[in-house]
């Protein structure tokens, strides 16, 4: 009898200890699958896009720093050539005569053109006077005249007074004559020849070319 109780003690017991060790192991695996899934489930979830990179804000368009073309000089708007047949023109004059250049042929003519407002003119007129005007003024073969672009003789006439200049004053009041000779830039001063073509022409007022402008006249008229 207590063998068979002993026995019956030890079948109990490993009894316990079966269901002890079985319920531990299995508590162990669901950890695992536990862990397992969880790492799982970190390791796939879907990660929320990183942000995208801040936009670099834009530099500001490179300011252009090309120059301007330079505006063109007196030179190249200048429309007639050394050598060729001054263009014709006709204009009337402060005295009220028209003034034609074609009827000038056989004579040295100086053409000067200029306007009231123009600094260099200003500064150009004595110098026509005293060293132009008063040294050829004598010869039968010289005309002179000097032409006013885009002024009324409202406007000339004081200034022409103020000055005394006694030679012959035209108005091209809209430009037309001073158009066939340039586009901009006064003063400007053409010497023709008896033949009525350009021997000398100048822009603006520099000593050394206006100089230049006075022995081409005097060369002119003395037959060179």
């Amino acid at each position: 009898m207590m063998r068979r109780a002993l026995n019956l003690v030890s079948i109990i017991l490993l009894a316990g200890l079966a269901l002890q060790l079985g319920g531990c192991a299995c508590a162990c695996r669901q950890d695992k699958v536990a862990t397992v899934a969880t790492a799982t489930s970190t390791a796939t979830a879907p990660q929320a896009p990183a942000p995208a990179p801040a936009t670099a804000a834009l530099a500001p368009a490179a300011a252009d720093t090309a120059s301007p073309p330079p505006p063109p000089t007196p030179a190249e708007t200048t429309l007639t050539k050394v050598g060729q047949d001054a263009p014709a023109f006709t204009v009337a004059t402060l005295g009220g005569e028209p003034f034609s250049l074609g009827a000038q042929k056989g004579k040295v003519v100086l053409v000067n053109w200029f306007a009231t407002w123009c600094g260099p003119c200003k500064a150009e007129m004595p110098h026509l006077k005293d060293r132009v005007w008063e040294a050829f003024k004598g010869n039968p073969d010289f005309v002179m005249i000097s032409i006013s672009r885009e002024e009324d003789a409202a406007k000339v006439a004081p200034f022409v007074a103020e000055r005394a200049l006694p030679w012959t004053i035209g108005l091209d009041t809209d430009r037309t004559a001073y158009a066939r000779y340039a586009e901009a830039y006064i003063p400007r001063n053409h010497v023709i020849g008896r033949d009525g073509r350009i021997v000398f022409q100048s822009e603006g007022f520099e000593e050394a070319e206006f100089a230049a402008m006075i022995t081409a006249i005097a060369g002119e008229l003395a037959g060179r």
